[in-house]
């Protein structure tokens, strides 16, 4: 008599949402319905805590807020970790739908109720997959507080021994302008380092109709805003992606009076690792030198951010060929963004990927992310899961 080919943790992961669809749905409900901002996950955290201590697990949760969970067996290879953000922002949801947010002015308006939702649901699939058939490799889920302040809750969670043991980690990101049931994939840098600067500039201030007996404050700012951009694309490589845009100007009271002091703030991105480690020395060289003739005082305040998140090509592979496995045409390059993500600290010290995970129906209004208006396709919550339940299992065969 023929024996059935065993179960891969693939298809058992696959089986398991479409039974567990509307539950893990429900999950991702409450969690929207009650966002929380970062370093407060406090009841976020605690539901976390309790939907896998009824799958049989045992999380182990950080000094504030978050957690970790491990399943399966410690093994020389080291265990595949997955990564999800948990911490909603500070802005008003206006979608209108039934489980809209019940926070006044908090909103989980950047997919982080769906990143938790999927790392959720895959720790308590491959839970009752370690039940019913023994994991051969070790699996870790990390929900990560606080992504969405400087410079990232990562370095906490690290600090906090989150990386100890793991191989490689893994994490997507949803993405509005892709379509659901697309995975973008994309080796090498993905996001971009982004620091933030804060000018301030000072002069004795005078009467505008005698402005050679003062330091022009104003005139100071405008060099700044119209000649440092100009200087930085002719001091780094073009090819970096490496943007600096003002945000912020302020200074003077009245037409006729050259204000004491001024203010500009903005941000530096790019795309490369070596520019951004030497960009605040550059950065300020470069301020130094415009102002020099002016004869202002300055004051510059650089606020160094995350570096790049910076996908390794193996760990990559392993990612696009778990997506193919669930769907041949899933796979889409994923363009290099000009935006930050603190994943990148996890990738400073081991190997791993971040996918772009496709949200959008496919009907009406792309919606965007850190918007109150944002509206994900649910449907997205299970290709991310089985997304996870197929690297766990490439993972599992590199031992073999």
């Amino acid at each position: 008599m023929t024996q059935p080919a065993p179960v891969t943790i693939s298809e058992f992961v696959n089986s398991w949402f479409d039974t567990h669809r509307a539950e893990v749905i429900s999950w991702r409900r409450h969690i929207h319905r009650n966002p929380e901002t970062s370093n407060n996950e406090v009841e976020t955290t605690n539901f976390l805590c309790s939907i896998l201590e009824e799958y049989g697990l045992k999380p182990h949760r950080y000094p504030e807020t978050g957690l970790q969970v491990d399943i399966g067996p410690d093994t020389d290879l080291g265990r595949v970790a997955f990564r999800a953000d948990i911490d909603a922002l500070p802005i008003q949801e206006v979608t209108g739908l039934e489980f809209t947010s019940e926070v006044p002015g908090v909103a989980h308006a950047c997919g982080h109720d769906v990143h938790t939702t999927i790392a959720l649901g895959l720790a308590c699939a491959v839970a009752d997959f370690d039940k019913a058939h023994g994991l051969p490799i070790g699996v870790r889920v990390i929900f990560q507080p606080a992504e969405e302040v400087w410079v990232g809750g990562a370095t906490d969670v690290i600090e906090w021994g989150a990386l100890e043991g793991v191989h490689s980690i893994y994490a997507v990101h949803v993405e509005p302008k892709l379509r659901v049931g697309r995975i973008g994939v994309r080796t090498g840098a993905i996001t971009s380092a982004t620091d933030v600067v804060e000018l301030e500039i000072k002069g004795p201030g005078g009467h505008t109709s005698r402005p050679h007996l003062s330091s022009d404050v104003v005139y100071a700012l405008g060099k700044v805003i119209t000649e440092l951009p100009g200087l930085l694309s002719r001091r780094v490589d073009p090819r970096t992606g490496t943007v600096l845009v003002f945000g912020t100007v302020n200074s003077g009271y009245a037409p006729n009076a050259m204000p004491e002091a001024g203010t500009l703030s903005g941000t530096v991105r790019t795309a490369d690792i070596a520019i951004w480690r030497k960009m605040q020395a550059l950065f300020t060289e470069l301020t130094e030198q415009v102002l020099a003739p002016t004869g202002v005082e300055h004051e510059l305040t650089y606020h160094r951010g995350v570096p790049p998140v910076l996908n390794d090509d193996v760990a990559t592979a392993l990612l696009a060929a778990a997506a193919t496995s669930i769907d041949p045409q899933a796979v889409v390059q994923a363009p290099q963004s000009s935006g930050g993500e603190d994943f990148s600290w996890y990738l400073e010290k081991v190997p791993g990927s971040m996918a772009r995970l496709g949200c959008w129906s496919g009907d009406g209004e792309q919606h965007d992310l850190h918007m109150g208006d944002l509206v994900v396709d649910e449907r997205a919550i299970g290709v991310g899961v089985k997304l996870f339940g197929s690297v766990v299992d490439q993972f599992s065969r590199i031992e073999d």
